[in-house]
């Protein structure tokens, strides 16, 4: 029998997000015997972090509707949770981790689903503006509702128009408030996605009464009496008092980087999860290999996370699992459900496919010459599916069959023989 099943050795899970939380009850799967220990800052029970933007700030519900597990579900699996706990050393030698209370815990197995935080920008006066929030945990969400509801004239500007912002700019505006995105480029989710889905969601928030603004540089912000005055690069200024920053992540890679792993844009692992010996590192804090891509990526997404988790939790048990999903993604926004699969960095044309009907349904694949790489899917889900498929096989497509709204929507129509 292996080691790994001992009753006496320690799995350390430093993180209880998606990653680690999926982790532990994995490990526990595969036939880990021994402790299962999970470390968070959080001080709440592990929950559900992509409803945080969505319906989550819209509803009045306490974080226990939106748990992972129940507490429960920790105990009957015979997971250790220690939350509202910060690690401040790793000791690769001696083998533990130092808590900030001075504490020690030994570990066999040491896995770190640490994540990112938000970015904070350099923008004079931000720190001194009133009620300016980041969405990022459960805390920050029940700060923006009180926020909310003591605010008078709920005027809210966003700095960002990537996902999280034009998320919580619906969320917000479903909640009455009059809410402001301001993109400091050409346009809004220009780093993800083709000029035609940015047309589109701009479009629609304009729609529902959100007013988008691009080249939008914010470089100050003055407190005033009863709200904030947002000022840009332009001259050009807005009246906020809420405000939402939602321009990107820094990637937790500091006890990583403390004991010496190898950094690239997130934690480097290989195809098993694996970053050093008896260390492991999965979820957003990851830089791994994708084959299918021929790439080193980091990506923030449930799926990743989750995929990890089974990876390295079946690594740790002695299987030898390679980790080679496609990446995949959602957005939710008003009554529209965007599904995004793949990755479309380099892609050297996108095509649109709109199909027939009164409902907004289309899709936009991207290529690179004759390659599929990507598809954005808005309220289509068998675009999706089919993505999906042609991406994984690598399947030749008949480009012109494909944006013919009167051609079968089918994998044999579609594919070139």
């Amino acid at each position: 029998m292996s080691l790994n099943f001992s009753k006496d050795k320690i799995c350390v899970v430093i993180g209880a997000s998606h990653a680690g939380v999926n982790f532990a009850f994995s490990l526990r799967k595969e036939g880990w015997e021994g402790r299962i220990i999970l470390f968070d800052k959080d001080p709440v029970l592990p929950y559900h972090r992509p409803p945080l933007s969505k319906a989550y700030l819209t509803s009045a519900d306490a974080i226990d509707k939106n748990l992972l597990k129940s507490a429960e579900a920790y105990d009957k699996s015979g997971i250790e949770l220690s939350l509202g706990v910060t690690i401040n050393t790793i000791d690769r030698v001696a083998k533990h981790v130092v808590l900030s209370d001075g504490r020690l815990q030994t570990y066999d197995t040491l896995v770190l689903a640490t994540g990112a935080r938000p970015i904070i920008p350099p923008i004079k006066g931000l720190r001194e503006a009133s009620n300016v929030f980041t969405l990022r945990t459960a805390n920050d969400v029940e700060r923006i509702r009180k926020a909310m509801s003591t605010s008078v004239h709920k005027k809210v500007v966003i700095i960002g128009g990537g996902y999280i912002g034009l998320e919580t700019a619906a969320s917000l505006k479903k909640l009455g408030a009059s809410v402001t995105v301001l993109e400091r480029e050409e346009r809004i989710l220009a780093r993800v996605t083709a000029p035609e889905m940015s047309d589109f969601f701009e479009k629609l928030h304009a729609s529902n009464g959100v007013e988008v603004l691009t080249n939008k540089n914010v470089v100050s912000i003055a407190k005033q009496a009863n709200f904030n005055q947002v000022m840009c690069a332009d001259t050009t200024s807005y009246e906020a008092d809420i405000i939402i920053v939602g321009v990107g992540v820094h990637v937790n890679v500091a006890l990583a980087e403390q004991v010496g792993l190898d950094i690239a844009n997130g934690i480097k692992v290989n195809e098993a999860a694996k970053a050093a010996t008896d260390i492991y590192a999965i979820g957003d804090c990851t830089s791994h290999y994708n084959p299918h891509y021929d790439r080193f990526i980091r990506l923030e997404s449930v799926q990743n996370a989750v995929d990890q988790a089974k990876i390295a939790a079946a690594a740790i048990c002695d299987k030898k699992p390679v980790y080679n999903s496609i990446p995949w993604f959602w957005s939710d926004q008003y009554d529209i459900k965007l599904q995004m699969v793949g990755l479309s960095t380099g892609y050297t044309k996108a095509l649109l496919r709109k199909e027939e009907g009164t409902q907004i349904k289309f899709s936009i694949w991207y290529f690179k010459n004759d390659e599929l790489l990507a598809v954005d899917a808005v309220n289509n889900a068998k675009a999706y599916v089919l993505g999906t498929k042609f991406i994984k096989n690598k399947t030749k497509i008949d480009q012109l069959k494909l944006v013919d709204p009167f051609s079968e929507f089918k994998p044999a129509a579609l594919m070139i023989k």
